[in-house]
């Protein structure tokens, strides 16, 4: 996606972040705990771990949340049982989306899915319908102004796989999903500070929305992500401004 509004979708989210703080940090306690649970209590040991911890950081959540959320995984503290699923659809004008959740309660989860997909013109799909769309990756998006050579070289000399200037003027580095923090840490140590920085999927493609099938789209993600167990929305689509 080099394109079309990258910079303003990045500040879109995180903007809705930001108005929605009581809900993301819940989402980031649930990643902690799922990802202190899965491989340890130690960030060093523990690079999905290290990820989420780094992302509650950047939320300014505090640290005693933290702390809590790693001992609910580990077992010191009493905690819910969550699951990972996935579901896989179709919105507006035939754009793909996934909706990465994590849930105490599947059949609960899946009729919250649905029902938003149906209500919104959207078509929930079977496992593997999207998700060839979508790479699994490290993304850092670095703000435009940014001296894209001397970054260029940084990033390659740190072992990221692509650099990309995008049209707004803002550039996209891609990693491995296992050298994103070795990446991160080396551009960071080189003086540039990624705005948007995530392990994720991103899209190979990207569907130009406009007018009705736009607006749709967005009240769609708005409604899936607004859902409790809803940890995280991708989709291929792009809304002309």
């Amino acid at each position: 996606m080099a394109g079309h509004s990258k910079w303003a979708n990045i500040q879109h989210r995180k903007g809705r972040q930001d108005e929605k703080r009581g809900a993301a940090f819940s989402r980031i306690a649930k990643e902690i705990t799922v990802a202190a649970k899965m491989g340890g209590g130690d960030i060093g040991f523990n690079p999905r771990l290290r990820v989420a911890v780094d992302k509650a950081k950047a939320a300014n959540m505090p640290k005693d949340k933290i702390d809590t959320a790693i001992k609910k995984g580990t077992g010191e503290l009493e905690g819910v049982e969550y699951i990972e699923v996935r579901y896989e659809g179709y919105g507006p004008g035939g754009a793909a989306i996934m909706v990465d959740c994590l849930t105490d309660n599947k059949t609960r989860t899946v009729a919250e899915i649905r029902h938003a997909f149906n209500k919104n013109g959207g078509n929930l799909g079977s496992e593997g319908s999207v998700v060839f769309q979508f790479k699994h990756c490290g993304q850092l998006i670095f703000a435009p102004g940014t001296d894209e050579a001397a970054l260029m070289d940084a990033a390659i000399e740190a072992g990221a796989e692509d650099v990309t200037g995008n049209d707004d003027a803002s550039i996209e580095v891609i990693t491995a999903p296992a050298d994103f923090i070795a990446v991160k840490e080396a551009l960071e140590a080189a003086g540039f500070t990624p705005e948007f920085a995530e392990v994720t999927m991103k899209p190979e493609g990207e569907s130009l929305l406009a007018g009705e099938d736009a607006v749709k789209m967005q009240k769609l993600l708005d409604v899936l992500e607004d859902l409790d167990d809803v940890q995280q929305t991708y989709t291929t689509a792009v809304m002309d401004e």
